[in-house]
This record gives structure tokens, C-alpha cells and sequence, in this order.
């Protein structure tokens, strides 16, 4: 899909703090503004955002990979919001991105992935459960997949208290400290003593 063909269906209801527009100036600098403020308004303000939420949802065919990468993230930002459940639906779609091969889409999952666990608690066994099978997909090479594999470390960090999966999250964590990253093995290990330390004072 063109992203000009995204342009004329653009709404804006976010009472004029960034112009949606922006995203397609013929100025780069412009255009990558309007995306950091899109990003940081998603973390701050959801709210202000959420009706633009199909806009968002439309970016994940563009054939800008940035615009793809953040409104990944932006929509993921948008579950605190989401009283009307859109997201619920799109939850498969998500989980579909851990599939890419692409790290940086993967990376950009995850993480959105990991919001809308904090948010929609009753969706948060099943994100576990899928995350936890990134060390299972092909990537370009093995580095990225260690990369993705340090990403979702950092994401069971977030959520560790609030599942019940506690022994598939240990036995993935104690996988890692072999990890021949040595960043992905550090994060394995410094996890694996918080999990210890939760574990000893229960």
C-alpha cells in the first residue's frame, strides 16, 4: 500500500497537539518530528491519540519501514486506552510479528506486546506464551535472533509478577545465561537472580 493513499482518510481529533498530516511532508525533518511526537504522545497521552487509532493500524502495510516500526509501538502504547477493545482484535496480528524474521519489527512487537500484557491482563498468559517462542524463529542471521531474544528478557523483567508462567519464564531465562551474546547472556543472568530472589521470599 502507498502511503499517499493513506492521506485523504486521516482524521484529526487529537485537539491540535500534532498534525497527522505531517507524517507524509515532502520535508524529511518535518516528517520525523511529527513521528517522534506521535511516539511520545502515545507514552504520555494515549488518549489524545486513540482516535486515531485506525491510522495507526493502516501504517503497518506502509512501505516506510519506520512509519511500520512505530505504529507498531504507537498502537501498542494505545491499550491503556482502549475501552472500546480494538486491540483485542488485533492481538493475532502482533503475535504475527514475532514471526517476521525481521528484527527491528520483532523488537517493535515485543515491546507493544508487553504494553498491552501490562493493560489487558486477561490477554498477559497467552503474550508470555508466544513471546517465549522467539528463540524458536529464523531471523537473518544468529545475532539478531539473540537480539530478539535480549528484547523479550527485558519484557518478562516487565511482567514476571503478574503471570502465573513462572516455570516456562525460568527454564527460557536459564536457556539465555548460555546465550553466546554476551549482552543477552548478562540480561539472562541478572533476571534469573531477581526471579531467585521473588522466589525465596514467597
Amino acid at each position: 500500500m502507498s502511503d499517499t493513499s493513506l492521506t485523504p482518510k486521516i482524521r484529526m481529533q487529537n485537539k491540535g497537539k500534532i498534525n497527522l498530516e505531517e507524517f507524509f511532508s515532502k520535508d524529511t525533518k518535518i516528517k520525523y518530528a511529527c513521528v517522534r511526537q506521535a511516539v511520545a504522545l502515545s507514552m504520555e497521552n494515549p488518549a489524545e491519540l486513540y482516535s486515531d487509532i485506525d491510522f495507526f493500524v493502516k501504517l503497518w502495510k506502509s512501505s516506510n519501514n519506520v512509519f511500520r516500526w512505530v505504529s507498531i509501538q504507537i498502537v501498542g502504547n494505545l491499550s491503556r486506552v482502549d475501552k472500546k477493545k480494538k486491540i483485542d482484535k488485533l492481538l493475532p496480528k502482533f503475535i504475527s510479528f514475532l514471526k517476521s524474521g525481521e528484527l527491528i519489527t520483532a523488537n517493535n512487537a515485543i515491546l507493544a506486546l508487553t504494553e498491552i500484557g501490562r493493560n489487558k491482563p486477561k490477554h498477559l498468559d497467552k503474550i508470555i506464551k508466544e513471546i517465549l517462542k522467539i528463540e524458536d524463529y529464523k531471523f537473518s542471521t544468529l545475532e539478531c535472533r539473540n537480539i530478539a531474544i535480549g528484547k523479550t528478557l527485558f519484557a518478562l523483567d516487565q511482567l514476571k509478577n503478574q503471570t502465573k508462567n513462572q516455570r516456562e519464564i525460568i527454564s527460557f531465562v536459564k536457556r539465555q545465561t548460555k546465550n553466546p551474546r554476551s549482552a543477552t547472556r548478562k540480561k539472562a543472568q541478572d533476571l534469573l537472580k531477581k526471579i531467585s530472589k521473588v522466589a525465596k521470599q514467597v
